[in-house]
Formats: C-alpha cells, sequence, structure tokens
C-alpha cells in the first residue's frame, strides 16, 4: 500500500502547533467522516481507505499515512493537498 511521509519545521509553540493539528482534525471529520483520536502529541487518523498519524513535536509536524487500494491511484494529489495544507496552516517556517 503506498505511504506518505512529510515532515513540516515549524515555529509555533507545541501547544499552539498540537491546537492548529486539532483544527485540521476537525476539518477532516466534518469533510471526509474521519475518525481521529489523540495518543500524547500525535493525533491518529482512519476512516475507509486510508489510516495515519500526525505527530506534534517542539519544532515539526510529521505526517504519516498508508492509502487503501482505492486510494492508491491519488497519493500524488492526496500529498500535495496535504503539503498544501501545512503551508496554509503553518505558514513559513525557518
Amino acid at each position: 500500500m503506498p505511504k506518505i511521509d512529510i515532515r513540516r519545521p515549524h515555529n509555533l509553540p507545541l501547544d499552539q502547533a498540537r491546537a492548529v493539528v486539532e483544527k485540521v482534525a476537525t476539518r477532516m471529520r466534518e469533510k471526509f467522516d474521519m475518525q481521529s483520536q489523540w495518543e500524547g502529541d500525535t493525533l491518529r487518523f482512519s476512516r475507509s481507505g486510508v489510516s495515519g498519524a500526525i505527530a506534534v513535536a517542539p519544532q515539526a509536524v510529521h505526517v504519516t499515512a498508508e492509502l487503501g487500494l482505492m486510494l492508491s491511484p491519488l497519493k500524488g494529489m492526496v500529498e500535495q493537498e496535504i503539503r498544501r495544507k501545512l503551508d496554509e496552516y503553518f505558514g513559513d517556517a525557518a
């Protein structure tokens, strides 16, 4: 199964970075019927055809996901959308 692995540096305090990820998770729940749950500073998410995690660290966010067979052909598009959202929510980082 195709895997996505993206690291994005950020300059936010940990609690603010985590709040941003929670905002993204809320949007994912509304738009894609995605289930999510925090485990420490890692948000685990899943729905039919995809599962993954967003780990929030002091200077970076790490997104990993595994796509099922139905979403495999869309890997490039999904990865591009994740990168776009990370840019939108975390802005320019050093």
